[in-house]
């Protein structure tokens, strides 16, 4: 049945997105507002299907401060880049160049003011993210990056990526962490499990930190799920 259900997911979400971007294409002229409210929809549509279709909930512990500040998640599935566009409000996402280059998706995407970098680019590419985070700081919006770089494997707890600690030392912005496990239930394949993402909101880490112990606090807040899921730990159950 679950096999199932994760198809009528995959059946349902895509062509919906397309329809979303068709109706951001057709809402942007009018402004950042209304292009905004259509891609919250698309996320909270999402919300909705993967928790009534799918039967995937979401236990949320902590608060999300409000303002302009640095969210960094834990990256282990796809479904934790849409649910950050409802976990922090009205995000500027710092997300991979190859997204702006998907059809319809990409330009919803860069109209909405996301943060794209392209590694491969180099020094501009790392000028550009710099100039798109200052402006979504002054316009007093969070920005939402996923500091490992890319999807991790449950279990495993890598490195942070050093452009990470690059854009916390030039936005002189204070870094909220966010810990979760969405890779128990939502893996690579085509089937999706029931139950429960446990998300830890952290404590709010300040700016001006050295970058050594930014990412030490950061590094030890992101996997503290990982941490708790090891052997000799109380595993989280939903």
């Amino acid at each position: 049945m679950q096999s199932l259900r994760s198809a009528l997911y995959f059946l349902i979400f895509y062509p919906a997105t397309v329809l979303y971007c068709i109706a951001g294409i057709a809402v942007a002229p009018f402004g950042t507002g209304p292009l905004r409210r259509v891609v919250h929809g698309w996320s909270n549509f999402h919300h909705w299907l993967i928790q009534d279709l799918l039967g995937i909930r979401w236990q949320i512990e902590g608060q999300m401060p409000s303002g302009p500040v640095l969210v960094a998640i834990k990256h282990q599935a796809m479904v934790e880049t849409i649910e950050a566009l409802r976990l922090a409000n009205t995000p500027a996402v710092v997300l991979k160049q190859f997204y702006m280059r998907v059809p319809l998706l990409g330009p919803v995407m860069r109209r909405y003011g996301v943060i794209p970098v392209d590694r491969q680019a180099g020094a501009s590419a790392l000028r550009e993210m710099m100039a798109l985070g200052k402006a979504a700081r002054d316009a007093g919006r969070p920005i939402v990056i996923f500091p490992e770089g890319t999807r991790v494997p449950v279990g495993l707890m890598p490195e942070l990526r050093p452009g990470f600690a690059g854009l916390y030392r030039a936005l002189g912005m204070p870094v909220v962490p966010v810990a979760l496990d969405s890779g128990r239930l939502w893996t690579k394949g085509l089937l999706k499990r029931r139950g429960v993402i446990h998300v830890r909101i952290g404590e709010t880490i300040p700016p001006g930190l050295k970058r050594d112990e930014l990412e030490r606090r950061v590094h030890a807040a992101l996997n503290q799920l990982e941490l708790a899921a090891q052997p000799g730990s109380e595993l989280l159950r939903g």
